[in-house]
């Protein structure tokens, strides 16, 4: 069955807190080869402009994936899971995340269309610290294959 497309436009609560520490930064950016010394070393952080240490750009995976959750957890959500391929992910960074950010995520549907028998399902998580400053927008787009010969 095609995803009901009066799904776009449906918002969810904010998430919990995300707290960023160094430890998290650190582990994510050997994780990905991000060898900048920004990093890790608060001081070449400093140095650079930035308060603390500061993320990578794809650090922010780690905050919006758990808070898009809640979408496929949403039982008017009929994707079927099991044939869902990744389709596209992007962000936009509105400054970068740093150790000490204290961040809650909104996720927002998008679109919810069907091409080609394959189910598209368009997710947006808004990423604000505590107190509403803007950091980042993740985009994602889950596609999940039709049914076709065997």
């Amino acid at each position: 069955m095609p995803l009901d497309r009066s799904l776009a436009g449906r918002s969810y609560p904010p998430s919990a807190v995300y707290e960023v520490g160094r430890a998290k930064i650190a582990e994510f950016a050997r994780a990905v080869g991000a060898d900048d010394a920004v990093h890790t070393d608060p001081g070449a952080a400093r140095a650079a402009g930035h308060p603390d240490v500061v993320a990578p750009p794809t650090f922010a995976i780690v905050v919006t994936l758990g808070a898009a959750d809640v979408v496929l957890d949403d039982p008017d959500v009929d994707l079927d899971y099991g044939r869902v391929v990744h389709g596209e992910q992007r962000f936009t960074h509105h400054r970068p995340i740093r150790a000490g950010d204290r961040l809650v995520s909104t996720t927002t549907i998008d679109a919810a269309r069907t091409v080609a028998g394959n189910d598209l399902l368009t997710t947006r998580v808004d990423v604000r610290t505590e107190d509403g400053e803007d950091v980042c927008t993740a985009v994602s787009v889950l596609v999940a294959r039709g049914g076709g010969p065997a």
